[in-house]
């Protein structure tokens, strides 16, 4: 997948190419009034790549265009723990019912999954084509806080996911988790809602109850 600086770098030449072919065909040349004109462009230039990279890059046929994998939402998780994994005796052992909220932008990606217990927050979140397949994998890795009421069972930790997607728009994605604390699990994801608005597990499993 290309990266987000030769993305930014190929618009940035295109645009300027094809504004200087048109003032060119248009028989245009810098009188006064165009030397102004052009002192605008470095700023035009980098509102359309912010219009593109917070929204555009959604609207049908920039998407179709584009090709790159649309995620944002609330989606319903069912995490199970591999059998062999370090839990404690009085642990969920699952299925453990959690909600996933990806916040994403075209060059940006932020993942939050809460449970009942604890919350997740992500960093060095990417989607990445695997084998130039059809298939692309979302992969982070996050830290986990649980709720002062279960640390002491539960304590902070960190992880992994790699979860495995197709289309331009997928509603439902599978995947693994893996801890530092010897946990490891499959994981199950289903799109409820494009909002990402819900700030706690109880609001997303309320918005859940309700969905059509």
């Amino acid at each position: 997948m290309t990266s987000p600086a030769q993305s930014i770098r190929w618009g940035a030449a295109a645009a300027s190419t094809v504004y200087g072919v048109l003032l060119y065909v248009l028989g245009l040349r810098p009188a006064h009034e165009l030397k102004y004109a052009f002192a605008y462009v470095p700023a035009a230039l980098g509102y359309l790549v912010l219009v593109f990279d917070k929204w555009a890059w959604r609207w049908p046929g920039v998407h179709m265009v584009t090709g790159h994998p649309r995620l944002d939402g609330t989606w319903r998780t069912t995490l199970t723990p591999n059998v062999e994994s370090h839990i404690p005796a009085d642990g969920n052992r699952g299925p453990i019912r959690a909600y996933l909220t990806v916040e994403q932008s075209y060059w940006t990606l932020h993942a939050t999954l809460r449970t009942a217990e604890s919350s997740s927050s992500s960093s060095n979140a990417t989607v990445e084509k695997t084998n130039g397949s059809g298939i692309s994998e979302l992969r982070f890795l996050y830290e986990n806080v649980p709720q002062v009421a279960h640390q002491q069972r539960s304590p902070r930790h960190t992880g992994a996911c790699r979860l495995s997607l197709a289309g331009r728009a997928p509603t439902t994605l599978t995947g693994r988790y893996y801890t530092d604390r010897f946990t490891a699990g499959d994981m199950e994801l289903v799109l409820i809602s494009r909002t990402t608005d819900y700030s706690t597990f109880a609001q997303a499993a309320s918005a859940d109850a309700t969905a059509p």
